[in-house]
């Protein structure tokens, strides 16, 4: 009989505190332990959770008290193919350093740390609600080799256990190796993506409603760029959930 996740996530908790000290791998100056994700009680009370008011779109948050319903700038001036975008956290300081490390020098370690942002969040407003796929956003196969594995797949694939909603991490392709979105303007962005996905050959959806996956949100313009083509073959809806969201 094969071990369970949840077993193997266990051992392997376990085996990374034989490998790195059991200290907050962003300060340095406090205990963490791998199941933390190496990220210490005084770092963690840094993290900024969004909560309204936000734009009910693309949920960019807003000082203030607002008491009606209400679209940003960039989604009045843009055309999104998602229904709406949801992130758990801020994407400033320790939480964008510690993205910025695992994606870009492979520190893996903060694993737990981003995955559970995502889930304390994304699971209880997406439980009972109807979904039928999770898709995380596709890396181009080269850059996926290069960097050996996909971010955003494995948030989805924890968000997929909480929520018992089918992961599909295939169901999407990335078939331009697109630039950096970085350093680029809103309306860069949205051309760099132009028809940078795809859905694999032969898959037709059937009205699914689809819960879209990603690290980190900004102008929306990679994830509508894949809500465009789910929404083509045939999903019904498209909804975006991130760790984090940049201000």
């Amino acid at each position: 009989m094969w071990p369970s996740a949840a077993a193997v996530k266990d051992w392997l908790n376990t085996s990374l505190g034989f490998i790195y000290p059991e200290v907050c791998q962003l300060c340095a100056s406090e205990p963490a332990t791998a199941r933390d994700g190496y990220v210490g009680a005084h770092c963690r009370s840094q993290v900024r959770p969004i909560r309204p008011p936000y734009c009910e779109r693309c949920g960019l948050p807003f000082a203030g008290d607002l008491t009606t319903a209400f679209a940003c700038a960039n989604c009045r001036e843009s055309e999104l193919h998602f229904s709406f975008a949801r992130s758990a956290v801020v994407a400033q300081g320790i939480v964008r350093e510690a993205i910025h490390r695992f994606k870009y020098q492979r520190a893996r370690w903060f694993e737990n740390f981003l995955t559970g942002l995502l889930v304390r969040e994304a699971a209880p407003a997406l439980s009972g609600g109807g979904w039928n796929l999770i898709v995380p956003v596709p890396l181009h196969p080269r850059k996926e080799r290069e960097r050996e594995f996909n971010q955003a797949e494995i948030l989805a694939r924890e968000l997929s256990r909480a929520t018992r909603i089918p992961l599909h991490p295939g169901l999407l392709r990335r078939v331009t190796p697109t630039r950096t979105q970085t350093q680029l303007t809103r309306e860069q962005r949205a051309q760099n993506m132009r028809g940078a996905f795809a859905v694999r050959p032969g898959v037709k959806l059937d009205g699914e409603r689809v819960v879209l996956v990603d690290d980190v949100f900004t102008t929306g313009a990679t994830t509508s760029g894949c809500a465009g083509v789910l929404r083509a073959a045939g999903a019904g809806e498209v909804c975006v959930w991130t760790v984090a969201r940049g201000l």
